[in-house]
């Protein structure tokens, strides 16, 4: 069990903390005083407490506080606007100093409700942190990194928590600490908290960080070792969205991996670029990386398909709407249309008898874009196979679609990860990975696009806890509605977006 702890019981942190802030940082002028007296109080901030769970501070008083800060009074000098902005920095790192006690008082409480019911740890902790990520409008995956930071720093780091409540260090900076000591036992957690607990407040957050790993990897250096081969087996390639119709292509990497492959690329650009080459030494060394990972020149090699959403007035050639491609996001209407009209008749590898006269057939189409002179030794251009998809008139929602079988498969599967286009859970936008029955299937819920919405395979568990339910919104002919209720009762509305794109 994590417990919340009172900062009073580790007066060194506290005199340590206001000592320093009393020797270091630049003297504020006569007129701003008050406020950096404010600001570092001898008291340290009050403690959320059961009967009083915002500490010093009532809801009605947060309240208030916000109304306030939305007003800029006109007349001040500068100094005091430097004065002000450094106190609302303070006040930004107590926030996450409250909402760590908080966090963890709520893990606390439903686990202890969840522990008689037999639930296991686990599903407790995703439960939190999900609907911590609700309230902070934040993904569930991030949720449960602020359920993680906030047991270490309540249980594990006094000294960290407490600068952080005395606005010493950021909430990131606290993040940088937990994260850099997440491989050692707790009490050496705490035993390097209390090694930088003098030095808080006066590193950069790089340095901040390697002194909280070094000093970790003097108190234990087998968890470092330990923690080397996590990071070494938690590589992976991920891909996102760039501006102007290209993405971004990532790959973590074991150190020694990854300068190779750098290290290849650069020497067959040096050898492109000494034959004559006229691409940039960067152009080479994307293409390389595209011939390499797939066996092919860029553009050249196996068939694939590429669906893509727009409205019909695009199809048509006389509509201004982006349309989408999944998977990475919106593009101009001249290319979408392009791309649907180009090459032969449209041919789809499976469904031969398609001759792109009905809207649904897939349109064969060379969508590279690139001058075929440009490449040297390119003997064809690859087959991109498009599956057009088309929104209703008011662009609000694909066509729906529904089976006789329990599970979602095929085109209807297709339809709830084109529609969805990523989880559903509010503020989550994690990959599609499972696709779910809103009303769960064992009560009577039907294999329907309106019953059915793709999640990520962390927030499909998640709706196994017996406390969270959701349901489906009541309008078929309105964009598809999930509405969810967390074990507080609260509730969170999940709208599918755009099939264009925003």
């Amino acid at each position: 069990m994590f417990e919340a702890r009172d900062q009073s019981q580790h007066p060194t942190a506290w005199d340590d903390l206001r000592r320093r802030r009393a020797l270091t940082g630049a003297t504020p002028p006569a007129k701003a005083s008050a406020t950096c007296e404010a600001a570092t109080a001898s008291k340290p901030p009050a403690v959320a407490t059961a009967s009083n769970p915002m500490g010093a501070l009532t809801l009605a008083e947060v309240d208030a506080f916000l109304t306030q800060a939305a007003r800029t009074a006109a007349d001040l000098d500068n100094a005091t606007r430097i004065d002000q902005i450094a106190a609302l920095e303070q006040v930004k790192s107590a926030a996450a100093a409250a909402q760590a006690r908080l966090t963890v008082d709520l893990y606390t409480s439903q686990r202890e409700a969840d522990q008689g019911r037999g639930l296991p740890a686990g599903k407790t902790s995703r439960s939190v942190g999900t609907q911590i990520a609700l309230a902070r409008r934040d993904s569930p995956h991030k949720g449960n990194r602020h359920l993680g930071l906030a047991k270490a720093l309540v249980a594990e780091m006094p000294h960290t928590l407490a600068a952080l409540t005395a606005g010493i260090v950021s909430e990131w900076q606290a993040t940088l600490l937990v994260r850099a000591t997440a491989c050692l036992t707790q009490q050496d957690r705490t035993g390097v908290d209390t090694l930088l607990a003098p030095r808080l407040g006066d590193l950069s957050d790089r340095r901040l960080d390697a002194a909280a790993r070094a000093a970790a990897d003097r108190l234990d250096p087998a968890a470092a070792v330990n923690r080397r081969a996590k990071a070494e087996s938690d590589r992976r390639v991920t891909t996102r969205p760039a501006p102007d119709c290209m993405t971004q292509l990532s790959a973590l990497l074991p150190v020694k991996d990854g300068v190779a492959c750098h290290a290849a690329l650069k020497a067959a650009a040096d050898t492109a670029r000494a034959a004559g080459d006229p691409r940039t030494r960067g152009q080479v060394m994307a293409d390389t990386l595209v011939q390499r990972l797939t066996g092919h020149t860029p553009a050249v090699g196996a068939d694939i398909e590429v669906r893509v959403v727009m409205s019909t007035d695009t199809f048509l050639g006389y509509g201004t709407q982006s349309a989408r491609v999944p998977d990475y996001g919106t593009i101009p209407a001249d290319l979408a249309y392009a791309w649907a009209h180009a090459g032969t008749p449209p041919r789809h590898p499976k469904n031969p008898r398609s001759t792109g006269d009905a809207p649904t057939d897939g349109a064969a189409a060379d969508v590279t874009n690139i001058d075929p002179d440009s490449r040297s030794g390119r003997a064809e251009r690859a087959r991109v196979f498009l599956r057009r998809m088309f929104a209703t008139p008011d662009q609000s929602r694909l066509v729906a679609m529904e089976t006789g079988r329990r599970e979602f498969t095929g085109l209807l599967a297709e339809f709830l990860n084109t529609r969805d286009q990523t989880c559903r859970t509010p503020y989550c936008d994690a990959p599609i990975r499972h696709h779910d029955h809103v009303t769960p299937h064992a009560t009577g819920g039907p294999t329907t696009a309106t019953n059915g919405q793709g999640l990520c395979e962390a927030c499909n568990y998640l709706k196994q806890h017996p406390d969270w339910t959701a349901r489906p919104g009541p309008h078929a002919d309105q964009p598809h509605q999930v509405t969810w209720t967390t074990p507080t009762g609260h509730t969170y509305h999940s709208t599918a977006p755009p099939p264009l794109g925003d």
